[in-house]
């Protein structure tokens, strides 16, 4: 417990919620192309656009949006919850902290705050707040998701199960729990959209799951626990079926890598008629020169038969500053108003 002083520094800091930006209020065409015009990464950020925006007017193209880092907590959690409730996304692979420790947590209800006075991190420790550079989450209440998530899997039926199956059950949770409607966790779960995590418990979902695992153990009982190998091989399955496909790839890491090797996945089982992604884009800040880029640029994806380099366009840019950018221009170039849902979640009988 925290002493009345403490307490009261801990409101002050936790003051200024963060306000996700709003693709739909601005109109980003003039921008963008004005940029188009320009050189260097602006350019860059114009021919993302052009590549997306074909993505959305492909009307056979499934859209996968990949999600690495912490811009949902900086800013642009309303933007992909917009992307997925226009239909303007298909799929979903994420890291594990965008999903719980982000999204589920507003949904609940919480919010992150700006830090715009940094202070020691041991104090902040001290007075149970946790820092995302400049920003700031209640450690209080994300304990409380870490529960949730556990009380979750105590009612579901034990065994494995994957990240696409219990995420489901979250959005479940949400929307009939949840105190906000936009939530992209909760969207999902209504519009079929399935969301996938192959490091699920990389995050607070992991200290939830942990727990109901240990409390089961020491009762006797069977548990559920999280199948990656289930999440490659239902995800593949997506990329089987869709045929053409784009990528939308906010950071690099595992899920990047997860969405593009499906293509490789797919010919392992003997499916040599799949085609490479079609469209690609990648918004990083990851460097090229230690041979990583946060899992390789898009053309050198190519020799490894993941992406095709016709329709790829590499961003070196930090994504709260361009994707809303990108995002805007494709809302109010309309293209997503003529593509039917492809509601991916109901392949799955869970």
């Amino acid at each position: 417990m925290l002493d009345k002083n403490a307490t009261n520094q801990k409101a002050e800091l936790l003051s200024r919620p963060v306000e996700h930006i709003d693709i739909k209020s601005f109109d980003a065409r003039p921008i963008i192309a004005a940029m188009d015009k320009m050189s260097f990464s602006s350019r860059d950020v114009a021919r993302a656009s052009e590549i997306y925006n074909a993505m959305l007017k492909d009307k056979d193209c499934t859209v996968m949006l990949t999600l690495a880092g912490s811009t949902s907590a900086g800013g642009c959690m309303d933007a992909y919850a917009d992307l997925l409730e226009l239909g303007m996304i298909d799929v979903i692979v994420s890291t594990g902290a965008s999903i719980v420790d982000m999204d589920f947590f507003e949904g609940m209800g919480f919010k992150h705050y700006q830090a715009r006075d940094l202070i020691r991190d041991e104090s902040l420790r001290d007075l149970l707040i946790d820092r995302i550079y400049d920003t700031y989450i209640d450690e209080e209440e994300l304990q409380r998701v870490d529960h949730t998530i556990g009380d979750i899997a105590d009612g579901l039926t034990p065994g494995a199960i994957s990240s696409r199956a219990f995420i489901r059950e979250m959005g479940r949770w949400l929307s009939e729990n949840g105190k906000k409607e936009k939530s992209l966790v909760r969207l999902a779960y209504e519009k079929d959209v399935p969301i996938f995590c192959p490091a699920f418990s990389d995050s607070s979902a992991g200290f939830g799951l942990v727990r109901h695992q240990v409390d089961r153990i020491k009762e006797g009982k069977p548990y559920v626990s999280i199948d990656s190998v289930a999440d490659f091989r239902e995800l593949t399955q997506i990329k089987i079926d869709a045929g053409t496909t784009g990528l939308m790839m906010i950071g690099g890491g595992v899920p990047k890598n997860f969405a593009q090797d499906t293509v490789v996945c797919a010919e392992i089982l003997g499916h040599d008629d799949v085609e490479m992604h079609k469209y690609a884009v990648q918004i990083t800040v990851a460097d090229v020169r230690d041979g990583a880029c946060s899992s390789s640029t898009l053309k050198e994806a190519c020799s490894w038969g993941k992406v095709s380099t016709a329709l790829e366009q590499m961003v070196f840019a930090e994504a709260t500053t361009v994707f809303p950018l990108i995002a805007s221009d494709a809302y109010h170039q309309g293209h997503w108003k003529d593509r039917a849902p492809k509601h991916w979640a109901r392949l799955f009988k869970d």
